[in-house]
């Protein structure tokens, strides 16, 4: 019997350690190539995909506007739209391989394109302002730490998980 709760423990420690390393970056080398301004976006194109647990909000993605980099970024137009019409519209970019993300550029209807000088990457694990990107890498973006191959994959991928209409 303690035999069995030591090998019980040992198995426990092994996959905590084994999740735990899926966070860790993944090259101190790792450089992100030059971030092309927002892209234009149109709601009429939206893909609906999942938000986080328990948000209001409904949002998706123009696909036109999805990329992958060289450097393993997936780059994206995220539309959040809530229940009385109003729209929170971010530029942002996942990082599979490190589990991290980033809002490049916020959109405002009156004045377009706001640029985030300076924003890092941050992890998407345990921060509610990540709770949608990490909800997106897990619907399609990423498969474990990798992107999900190429733009086109992911946006196939996307729309076989849809979750309902885009209203």
């Amino acid at each position: 019997m303690q035999a069995r709760s030591h090998a019980m423990c040992l198995t426990l420690l092994l996959c905590s350690g084994l999740a735990t390393a899926q966070l860790l970056p993944d090259s101190p080398d790792w450089r992100e190539s030059e971030v092309p301004p927002p892209p234009a976006f149109d709601v009429k194109r939206l893909i609906r995909v999942p938000g986080p647990d328990g948000s209001s909000l409904k949002y998706g993605i123009d696909p036109a506007t999805l990329s992958v980099t060289p450097e393993g970024v997936v780059r994206y137009v995220i539309v959040a739209s809530s229940a009385n019409g109003g729209q929170n519209v971010m530029y942002e970019g996942i990082r599979c391989s490190a589990g991290q993300h980033r809002v490049y550029a916020r959109h405002n209807a009156t004045g377009g394109w706001s640029v985030l000088s300076g924003s890092e990457w941050q992890p998407m694990y345990g921060s509610a302002a990540s709770r949608h990107a990490l909800a997106l890498s897990l619907a399609g973006v990423c498969k474990d730490r990798a992107v999900n191959r190429s733009a086109s994959n992911i946006v196939r991928t996307l729309k076989s998980e849809q979750p309902g209409g885009f209203d």
